[in-house]
């Protein structure tokens, strides 16, 4: 079903490897603009649409059926930052704009191993994000003009991350003033 847009229309996807900060840009993000922040895996913890868990990498396996029919009346009210590491199982219309969040593979090992994560997952991850993974799923499942990709290395990034995606909201607000999806 489709909406009409609304002012708090310019609904977001943050999404990347585990570990590159997309948690605390999204987080970031919301709190600015005052949207509320949808953390895809807690929600699919707290409300029981986990059909498995993948003992080899340890991670969750998602219902995403039963998770998009929970998410889709969120996703109308709009007003929403989503995060999740992966992009493929949503609908292209709930966002006006998909974030890639990257960072330095240095970096990532140092946190993926401050995480605690073993071995296979350390590696698992990382070849996710030498081989751009997250992106090349956006790619696939997005219009190339609202993906954007953002580096998150720095404290400085972050802030400089946050300003960008204000502007664009605030741009993209006025664009879409009084247009329906």
């Amino acid at each position: 079903m489709m909406g009409v847009w609304t002012e708090f229309d310019g609904e977001s996807l943050f999404l990347g490897t585990p570990g590159v900060g997309k948690t605390h840009l999204s987080k970031r993000v919301a709190e600015k603009l005052g949207f509320k922040w949808q953390n895809v895996s807690e929600i699919a913890n707290q409300n029981g649409f986990v059909e498995e868990y993948d003992e080899e990498f340890e991670c969750p396996v998602l219902d995403e059926d039963k998770l998009l029919d929970h998410l889709e009346p969120i996703m109308q009210e709009g007003g929403n930052v989503v995060e999740y590491h992966s992009s493929e199982f949503f609908p292209e219309r709930w966002f006006q704009a998909v974030y890639v969040v990257r960072c330095s593979t240095s970096l990532l090992y140092e946190r993926l191993q401050a995480r605690g994560y073993n071995d296979r997952k350390v590696k698992s991850n990382m070849e996710c994000e030498i081989f751009q993974i997250p992106l090349d799923e956006a790619k696939d499942s997005y219009r190339s003009e609202i993906i954007v990709e953002l580096q998150s290395d720095t404290e400085a990034d972050l802030d400089g991350n946050v300003k960008l995606i204000s502007d664009w909201l605030e741009h993209w607000r006025s664009a879409n003033e009084g247009k329906k999806q």
